[in-house]
Order: structure tokens, then C-alpha cells, then sequence
């Protein structure tokens, strides 16, 4: 899946491991042509990034809705006026980001997040990339006896060590984040057939995955720590550098994404709106 496609003066152009940059359109006014252009290229692709919009805040939540139910997430702190966007920030006098691992959105919840729409509002200088990780091809090029290893487990995840109040969040500079009354655990399949696209993906993550459903957390880490391993292969990855006006959409059930954390003593503000998805198998 390597050819550009156009739809009028559309193109999604893919890029060499991961995702693919939809160019030449205005996401305030997307004609139906071209809305069904995106939303393929969402499918297709995993992650989809924009570039040179301008999205108001209200804006930024219509876009969303032609995706989906919006996720208000129980964590992160709001953008006054707007509980349906969270605010990922950090400002200069910190050390500590939001996403500094390699994680997928919500994959704690009974039924995860479909997507994410991080729109840049605040940058540094240089710095604050985002990774992004393929697992459609970790799946993929998993070798036989693993695919016949992970196909019929399931792995538990958890958001009590990252929000809860003695997690990692909760230190002295974003103590914000901590919420024991929204802390829990979610069991899913560690493959899944994706919802949109019909194809498998690899459906675990080191941020939020704590083991095997039926495993102690003793047995689980060598396979787990395999799987981790082979999906953080390069290979896999690309690396989004941001700019004023651009907007990363990724699917968080055929991702993982990493904030990189190289950019102290400069403030960066991103706002996130969260999509709904449904019960993965």
C-alpha cells in the first residue's frame, strides 16, 4: 500500500513504516468525497496526519463527530469550556511529560478508545516529536510459532499504576492526573481483528499491559517482554515532527505511540479528543 491516492485534490500520501499524510484539504470544510477519502485512509493506515489546519476548539469537536462518540477521559484535565478536549501539556518548569513510553490510548477501558485526535497548540522550538508504531506489521511479521503462542490469549490491563494516587503521575509536578475512583482493569485479546480494517493487529502495550489473563505476573513477562521487544523494532516506526497546524488522528487498537521528552524549559500544549470504539475480539 505504497501508491499515493487522490480524490479531487485530496492526496494521502503513505509514509515508509507507519500512517500516511493526508494533504491538500481543509478539514473545516470537507466535501462527502473526501470525508469518505479520510476515513478510509484512517482504516487503511492506522494513523493519519495533517498538516496547516486550523481548528478552533469547537471545530476541533465537529471533526471528531463525524468519527464517533466522543470519550471523555476520567484523567486528564479539560480545556475550560470544553470537557470533550483534553489538555496534554507541559510547561516549561517540568520535567516530567504526558506519554513519555510507548502506550496506546484507553487500552484499560471494558471497551477501549477507537481514536485520538491530538491537535498542536503550543510547540517548543525543536523537540516534542511523537513516535508512532505499527501494529498491524508487528502482528504480522511475528514468526509462526508466536502467532500460534498469543492466538487465543487474552492480557489484562490496568490504569491504577500510571493514574491511580500512588502511581506515576502522581508526583509533585502533575499531581492533576491522579484518580483512584476511575482506576481499573480490562481484559482483551492480545490479537485482534480490527473493527475498520478486518485485519489482525497485536494488541498489547508496555504502558498499560500488566499479563496474561489466567498468568501470575511472575509467568507473563518473557512472552510479554518478547512481543514488547519485536513491536519496538524500528522497522515499524515513524517519527511526526510538529509544526504550527498540525493534527495527528491515530487508531489506538492499530498503534502504539511515544512523546518524546527533549525539549526543558520550553512549554508544549497539545489538545486531545478521544473517540469511542467498541468491544474488540
Amino acid at each position: 500500500m505504497n501508491a499515493h491516492t487522490t480524490v479531487g485534490q485530496l492526496t494521502v500520501k503513505p509514509l515508509p513504516n507507519c500512517g500516511a499524510e493526508v494533504l491538500g484539504i481543509d478539514l473545516n470544510n470537507l466535501s462527502d468525497s473526501e470525508l469518505a477519502a479520510v476515513k478510509k485512509a484512517y482504516a487503511d493506515y492506522g494513523i493519519i496526519f495533517f498538516r496547516d489546519q486550523k481548528l478552533t476548539e469547537d471545530q476541533h469537536i465537529a471533526f471528531a463527530k463525524k468519527f464517533g462518540e466522543i470519550d471523555i477521559n476520567k484523567f486528564f484535565p479539560h480545556i475550560d469550556g470544553y470537557r470533550e478536549i483534553a489538555k496534554v501539556g507541559k510547561e516549561k518548569e517540568q520535567k516530567t511529560n504526558i506519554g513519555g513510553g510507548w502506550h496506546t490510548d484507553h487500552s484499560y477501558d471494558q471497551v477501549p478508545a477507537m481514536g485520538s485526535i491530538l491537535v498542536a497548540r503550543q510547540l517548543p522550538p525543536e523537540g516534542g516529536d511523537t513516535l508512532f508504531a505499527n501494529m498491524y506489521a508487528a502482528y504480522e511479521t511475528l514468526d509462526d510459532e508466536t502467532k500460534a503462542q498469543i492466538a487465543n490469549l487474552k492480557a489484562v490491563h490496568s490504569n491504577g499504576h500510571v493514574f491511580g494516587s500512588k502511581a506515576y503521575y502522581n508526583n509533585e509536578e502533575r499531581t492533576e492526573f491522579a484518580n483512584d475512583e476511575a482506576v481499573g482493569e480490562a481484559v482483551h485479546p492480545v490479537v485482534i481483528t480490527h473493527p475498520l480494517s478486518g485485519k489482525k493487529a497485536l494488541y498489547v502495550n508496555p504502558g498499560f499491559v500488566l499479563r496474561f489473563e489466567g498468568q501470575t505476573m511472575q509467568e507473563s513477562p518473557p512472552l510479554l517482554h518478547k512481543l514488547f521487544a519485536h513491536a519496538m523494532n524500528a522497522r515499524f516506526h515513524t517519527r511526526f515532527q510538529w509544526k504550527p497546524g498540525s493534527i495527528a488522528f491515530w487508531d489506538n487498537r492499530a498503534t502504539w505511540h511515544f512523546a518524546l521528552n527533549d525539549y526543558h524549559g520550553h512549554d508544549r500544549l497539545m489538545h486531545r479528543i478521544t473517540i469511542a470504539g467498541v468491544a474488540l475480539n
